[in-house]
């Protein structure tokens, strides 16, 4: 059988479509018809070193085709298949897979590596496969000092070699348990030499620089895990923390240098960090901030961009009000960049979000952005509240939108609650329901979108107390006329009825179309605003001129700009 299985590995790379064809044939009855001793057939083939690279690299291929696929649905399907599979053949599999990984033949190192990643995906966190994040073990500690080893060679770039084993490195780590904690964080020396040592090398040619930017990129995506991973029970955390500082030093020198890859894999690492550390991470944004500003200024790395924009609300969950020094900065930029024209549309959707983060970590301290934040967030609603008309990847674009407007007023709510200074969020409270009863009787709102509505109900009813009893009128499609949730919507705000139907306070004033203007101190410098573009607060909050706000959808198709007139 096994001469079979090589022969026909080799036939389904014939240059003749009959001979392939009918190889092809024979390898799926094969698979079809005995499933386990297929994929045991296959990385026997793949293990063996008298077998020909071209049938061992397919047969590595192959094996790694039944174990993931691009399709969610299909993916779930070999997941489950997998873990069906009888233990034994499993067994033989993945003593296969592990001996190749000292082979000789980069091809099949390269290809094991890569199933190996695939089967400790699905099996680490089913608690399966203990040899491989066993540390203690001998032998296993010597294959992940192995796949370290392969990480530095000179062929490592061929064939996603490196890049395959840090995936697998990374994913032993992910599912490492308390007991193998101490050799974790032996990695993080071992980690931080080697991104030290990238840092260091100079006189490099354009090809070397290029090898150095990948392998800086896999290091700090490294050190990500190993700071979630650590970072995510106390005992090792306070062990972790000793290396802050000198990781931290680390990922500002990567800033230093300008190289898309390396910031946005830096960032994301830097976002795990402060998550980690906490509220201490506050000393280290004095010399962080500018690269931090730099990034949201990067409009043509937009992806870089778009994860910064995800770390500083990372930051803003860690540091909570001592986020404060910072935040007319922080806003400034991202009210800039939702007015641009220039940055990749993708980006909007965080930025919105960004902003709810902000508002949660400083609580009623945003009163001095309100006006600005409220007014963008209400032209966005605006041209965000319906789909009709839009193909099916618009539509997506925009429920993402939308829900990204969501959590900024949802955040907003949250960080007044409590507060002396809720009534300078009355004002705004009617149009935010108006759009929650627009976006509920549209077909195209989707359940992330339904959720983060819901919660929104839930904060603002939450936040104003009994005035929010005044303000059932502007929801016709959820309450009626006495303040009563319709029979339709109970199923997504029955959990809210108890807030919405409370009795309004008879000694307040009701909602005022305008919002309450507030102490001119609090407000942006006046030049700043009209560079940005956002609305005059003069002009409440109503939208204004559209003309000068159709940077909020960003680069994108002509139907989805704001008019020149209304």
């Amino acid at each position: 059988m096994a001469m079979e299985v090589t022969q026909a590995l080799l036939n389904a790379q014939s240059i003749d479509g009959t001979v392939r064809k009918h190889a092809e044939e024979s390898l799926r009855q094969f698979q079809e018809q005995n499933l386990p001793g297929f994929l045991v057939s296959l990385s026997g083939e793949l293990a063996s070193e008298d077998k020909p690279v071209d049938s061992r690299k397919l047969a590595g291929l192959i094996l790694k085709n039944a174990l993931d696929a691009k399709d969610e649905n299909r993916k779930r399907e070999l997941v489950q298949r997998w873990l069906s599979l009888d233990s034994a053949a499993k067994a033989q599999v993945k003593a296969c897979l592990l001996q190749t990984l000292s082979s000789l033949v980069l091809e099949a190192r390269s290809t094991a590596t890569q199933v190996v990643a695939k089967i400790a995906g699905i099996e680490l966190p089913q608690k399966q496969w203990p040899e491989l994040i066993n540390f203690g073990d001998s032998g296993i500690f010597e294959i992940v000092q192995s796949l370290l080893t392969v990480t530095q060679r000179e062929d490592a770039t061929e064939s996603r070699l490196r890049t395959a084993a840090y995936e697998t490195l990374n994913e032993v780590v992910r599912c490492s348990t308390d007991e193998t904690a101490p050799l974790v964080l032996q990695l993080v020396a071992v980690i931080m030499m080697e991104l030290h040592k990238c840092l260091e090398a100079q006189n490099l040619s354009s090809g070397e620089r290029e090898k150095q930017s990948e392998l800086t990129g896999l290091l700090c995506g490294c050190l990500q895990v190993i700071i979630q991973k650590l970072g995510s029970s106390e005992p090792t955390k306070y062990v972790f923390l000793h290396y802050a500082d000198h990781i931290m030093g680390l990922f500002i020198r990567i800033f230093a240098r300008r190289n898309a890859t390396t910031h946005e894999e830096a960032m994301l690492a830097i976002g795990a960090l402060a998550y980690a550390i906490g509220p201490d991470f506050a000393k280290y944004l004095p010399e962080f901030y500018q690269f931090l500003e730099a990034n949201l200024q990067n409009f043509e790395d937009y992806q870089v961009c778009a994860v910064t924009v995800g770390v500083v609300g990372d930051i803003c969950r860690a540091l909570e009000d001592k986020i404060l020094p910072y935040c007319d900065g922080i806003m400034t930029q991202l009210l800039k960049n939702l007015s641009s024209d220039n940055l990749h549309r993708s980006v909007k959707p965080p930025l919105f979000s960004c902003i709810g983060d902000i508002a949660l970590a400083i609580g009623d301290n945003f009163n001095k952005y309100l006006t600005y934040a409220m007014n963008t967030l209400q032209i966005a609603a605006e041209m965000y509240a319906h789909t009709s008309g839009f193909d099916m990847e618009m539509t997506e674009y925009i429920n993402n939108l939308r829900n990204g407007i969501l959590e900024a007023y949802s955040g907003i709510f949250q960080g007044f609650k409590n507060s002396s200074k809720t009534q300078f969020l009355i004002p705004y409270a009617s149009h935010i329901l108006h759009f929650l009863d627009i976006i509920y009787m549209e077909k195209d709102m989707d359940d992330v979108v339904m959720k983060t509505a819901i919660g929104v109900l839930g904060d603002l009813a939450y936040t104003l107390g009994s005035n929010a009893g005044l303000l059932t009128n502007y929801a016709p499609n959820l309450l009626d006329t006495r303040g009563r949730l319709l029979p339709r919507s109970y199923d997504v705000l029955g959990l809210y009825t108890t807030f919405i139907f409370q009795k309004p306070d008879p000694d307040i004033t009701p909602p005022i179309a305008t919002p309450i203007m507030q102490d001119t101190s609090y407000n942006l410098d006046e030049d700043e605003i009209n560079r940005l573009g956002v609305v005059d607060p003069s002009i409440g909050v109503g939208i204004g001129k559209i003309s000068e706000q159709k940077g909020i959808l960003g680069p994108g198709p002509a139907e989805l700009r704001f008019p020149e007139v209304l």
